[in-house]
């Protein structure tokens, strides 16, 4: 019997480069919900330049199927592989999907960024973003907020006011080390 933990999670998939738009609309077809993140980006083709939509992560589309089912996933011309360790297919983490989805559709321009795992917590506090939690790192001067998919060890960065974020409070633990440094932080 499939658990909630199991059942209609959201992995990644690895495809074929340049197969991103490909697979995602196969698996559409399928009947599977997907999410196949965008940029924009400049291609130029005979000394003209235009914009086009380019995969964020080159590779990569998140879909959406029971982890005990994925044959007709695993199937499906471009696909190569679910993400996870060894032959272990893992979901990906749902805040991070859910911050990724809200990136993309709030009509800033997301980069792809390094991924990170060091760096301070932040919460936007107002504009479209409000609530969204991610990484503050600066980059040529300007703040930027980095939002990242752990599983995939990519992220992405978006430009932001300095003044709209505030830091995430650590969690508050009976271990005394975690009070020691919380104490030696405040």
């Amino acid at each position: 019997m499939d658990t909630p933990k199991t059942a209609d999670r959201w992995f990644a998939l690895q495809v074929r480069t340049r197969w991103e738009n490909s697979a995602t609309a196969l698996l559409s077809g399928k009947g599977y919900r997907t999410f196949l993140p965008t940029i924009k980006a400049k291609a130029r083709r005979g000394g003209s330049s235009k914009e086009i939509a380019v995969p964020l992560f080159s590779g990569y589309v998140f879909c959406q199927f029971d982890v005990s089912n994925r044959l007709p996933i695993l199937v499906t011309p471009g696909v190569i592989a679910v993400v996870g360790r060894g032959r272990v297919p893992i979901p990906v983490e749902d805040a991070e999907l859910v911050a990724l989805q809200r990136v993309v559709a709030s009509g800033f321009e997301p980069e792809p960024w390094p991924y990170l795992e060091v760096g301070q917590p932040i919460r936007i506090q107002d504009g479209a973003l409000t609530g969204l939690e991610g990484i503050l790192v600066s980059f040529k001067g300007s703040r930027r907020i980095v939002v990242s998919i752990s599983l995939l060890k990519r992220s992405v960065a978006l430009e932001i006011d300095r003044a709209s974020v505030c830091p995430v409070p650590a969690p508050r633990t009976n271990d005394f080390g975690s009070l020691a440094l919380q104490g030696a932080l405040a």
